[in-house]
């Protein structure tokens, strides 16, 4: 599967050199119910970022993927993909993925055939389609598995079969909704490997909720802690590591001062929130 490099991209007038690929511009959202799900938002995401949403529950991190995803509007403000409307989202060079915390598979239907299915609905022609298939079954491990149904697979496994369906797409960016949440640890810890390896190879710009202090160290390059009541920006956190990490960082001492000093912030929130639960 050809990747589109750092360096093609900023001479691609589709993703033109310092224009964020999402900028959010006082982007607030009150509910149908008057509950005001955000305060005023300013945000930028950079090209080839990892930036994970955390912080105590009902704080908005899933309302704010969902403007970043446009699945839903905001109330007021202005929300830009590349500098431009989302019009032209779908683009070569602004393409959007987004993986749910639930794996959302075709139950009756094969690894493949869940996997196809984005391409199938976008009408590409099927002499590319197979290729294209193969090629994001074998990213994410699971080649050998392609005739298999989702129940027969594990809980690891129809995660990766969602994330393989994400990147059938060719996404630049992709947009992660606590998807690992419900795994044991083991199975969270080979996926969070996973999907640094993927971001890497695939220079992907990347947004993630999570609720675990310890997966946004690993996986993030910037770390955004929200508070709740209403649902805001707290503090940002830069992770200053290298994008590919390993287990040796994992179990560093570099990992576990930055864990502390997460960890510290997030109380904060809690407490701004009036929150005593961290999640």
């Amino acid at each position: 599967m050809m990747t589109t490099r750092p360096a093609d991209r900023a001479s691609d007038p589709a993703a033109p050199a310092g224009v964020p690929v999402v900028a959010l511009d006082r982007v607030d959202k009150v509910f149908a119910n008057g509950m005001r799900g955000l305060e005023p938002i300013d945000l930028r995401i950079e090209p080839g970022e990892f930036v994970s949403l955390i912080g105590p529950s009902g704080c908005g991190k899933s309302t704010l993927l969902k403007l970043v995803a446009n699945l839903i509007q905001p109330t007021t403000g202005e929300i830009r993909w590349w500098g431009r409307d989302f019009d032209h989202v779908g683009e070569a060079g602004r393409r959007l993925a987004f993986v749910f915390q639930d794996p959302t598979l075709m139950p009756w239907a094969r690894v493949a055939a869940n996997v196809r299915l984005p391409l199938e609905l976008a009408g590409t022609p099927a002499n590319e389609i197979t290729a294209r298939v193969d090629a994001a079954l074998a990213h994410v491990g699971l080649s050998k598995f392609a005739r298999h149904f989702p129940r027969q697979l594990s809980g690891g496994m129809r995660m990766r079969t969602s994330i393989a369906r994400a990147l059938v797409t060719n996404p630049d960016v992709l947009l992660m909704d606590e998807p690992f949440g419900a795994l044991d640890e083991f199975t969270r810890n080979k996926l969070d490997d996973d999907l640094v390896r993927l971001s890497v190879e695939r220079h992907l710009t990347t947004v993630f909720v999570t609720h675990s202090l310890y997966e946004a160290i690993f996986l993030s390059t910037r770390i955004v802690v929200m508070a709740a009541h209403p649902g805001r920006i707290f503090r940002e956190f830069a992770v200053d590591e290298p994008p590919a990490r390993s287990e040796e960082f994992r179990t560093s001492a570099r990992f576990a001062q930055q864990c502390r000093a997460l960890s510290e912030i997030l109380t904060a929130a809690a407490h701004a929130s009036g929150d005593d639960e961290i999640a």
